[in-house]
């Protein structure tokens, strides 16, 4: 393909906007996958690498900026997680206890259990944003919701490119309304948790098929299209549909310099389509991984369960010990849909052969 065929794939809204050179973001997959190596390789590709922010302190965000910037001067981003009220329910949080006991005593987890509270999510919220700004970060992306109008009014003046995230034509549209630059469309197929907030988590779950047109008719800032998608075919099949955009997690997630449990990658990489579920039982949040023992033990149990992000604090040790002790049991495996067409590759040659399959495809279109 000539130089003007390729500018004609890649070179979009989105492109420009970002200052990149291909519209594939590596999504920014929170509590340590998105290494500095990772977020770097992916950015020097041509495309945007993220950092996953999510359980990190400012101090920790402010440290890994530092190390990125010594490994690449391309753009690159950074995710953050809207805090949404919650309470610690007493009885919930008993049952859940009493449920998680005899696992604990099976793996001999040994934990100092602090619960989380809004406050303190709140504050290291705004502390992430004065990093963002501080260190003249150029995009930043949210998760579980919408950043106020005076935090969005604030990150403009800055000139920070904005990108929410929606699971549904409604949540891509308040996204727009609130002056987000560009939004994340969410497919039921992604791994990793669900970016719902405004609705119930059940009727989310939209096919990433039949979300992009719907949502595409609707808005008119740029889309960026998530859930399954792991190749060349996954990215023109989004841009048929009225994606300018892609967002890549599991792909990412199994390459070399991703920072997620070698344990994780493995099962990632043998694992079929089938046996990739949907739970709220390690974090009170539906999520979308890898369906294992503690999925299944826990799975009567869901609904009653505390609310994100306290759960995800009370199997915290669980999981750490888990992986510790090299069993995947009691792990989180988040996945997408995919897992078939995971590949043991660098980022770097990621980029390559998906960039390389979605320009052979051009001339099909």
């Amino acid at each position: 393909m000539d130089i003007k065929g390729v500018e004609k794939v890649w070179k979009n809204d989105l492109t420009g906007l970002l200052n990149i050179n291909y519209p594939i973001i590596q999504a920014p997959m929170a509590g340590g996958p998105t290494t500095s190596e990772l977020v770097a390789a992916v950015s020097n590709a041509g495309g945007l690498g993220m950092i996953g922010a999510g359980y990190m302190s400012p101090e920790q965000l402010r440290h890994q900026i530092d190390e990125i910037r010594k490994l690449t001067d391309h753009p690159f981003g950074i995710n953050l997680f809207v805090p949404t009220e919650y309470t610690a329910d007493a009885g919930k949080l008993q049952a859940a206890n009493t449920l998680l006991q005899p696992i604990k005593e099976e793996l001999q987890v040994e934990d100092e259990l602090v619960l989380p509270t809004f406050e303190q999510d709140l504050k290291t919220f705004q502390e992430h944003l004065n990093v963002i700004i501080e260190e003249e970060i150029s995009i930043c992306s949210f998760t579980f919701g919408i950043p106020s109008p005076r935090i969005v009014s604030k990150l403009k003046e800055y000139s920070i490119v904005l990108i929410g995230t929606a699971t549904t034509v409604e949540e891509a549209v308040m996204n727009e309304n609130a002056g987000m630059d560009a939004v994340v469309i969410q497919g039921s197929e992604a791994g990793g948790h669900r970016g719902t907030f405004n609705g119930q988590d059940r009727e989310s779950l939209i096919g990433l098929m039949s979300l992009i047109p719907q949502v595409a008719d609707v808005i008119s800032i740029p889309l960026i299209a998530a859930g399954g998608i792991m190749d060349g075919r996954g990215i023109m099949a989004a841009k048929c549909l009225g994606a300018i955009g892609v967002q890549m997690g599991t792909a990412f997630l199994v390459c070399e310099e991703s920072g997620a449990n070698t344990l994780h990658k493995e099962a990632i990489i043998k694992a079929s389509e089938d046996k990739v579920v949907l739970t709220k039982a390690f974090s009170g949040k539906m999520a979308r991984g890898l369906h294992n023992r503690f999925i299944e033990m826990t799975k009567p149990y869901e609904e009653v369960l505390p609310d994100y992000p306290l759960q995800n604090e009370l199997t915290k040790a669980i999981r750490k010990t888990s992986a510790a002790k090299g069993t995947t049991g009691h792990m989180s495996l988040w996945s997408g849909q995919s897992p078939r067409l995971a590949k043991k590759l660098t980022a770097c040659e990621l980029m390559n052969k998906i960039i390389n399959e979605a320009e052979s495809l051009h001339p099909k279109l």
